[in-house]
């Protein structure tokens, strides 16, 4: 698929028609897609381990980058 081929056809499209509620779904996507937040875009995963990190920093089971980075050198 021609990305750009596909816009040019899009942009054909809605200047072509004259259906409000056509310009206005099209528009509520744009919105949508700004305003979408990163963590809808995660895997289960992803969210797991963040939320496992988390809890692990509020219980103050953290190691400081210097200490680490001696064990690793």
């Amino acid at each position: 698929m021609n990305i750009q081929a596909e816009k040019i056809e899009l942009v054909k499209m809605l200047l072509d028609t004259e259906n409000p509620r056509i310009i206005e779904s099209i528009k509520k996507i744009f919105i949508k897609e700004k305003t979408s937040d990163f963590w809808d875009n995660l895997s289960i995963e992803q969210r797991n381990e963040i939320e496992r990190a988390s809890l692990e920093i509020e219980n103050g089971e953290v190691t400081e980058y210097d200490t680490f980075m001696q064990k690793h050198r």
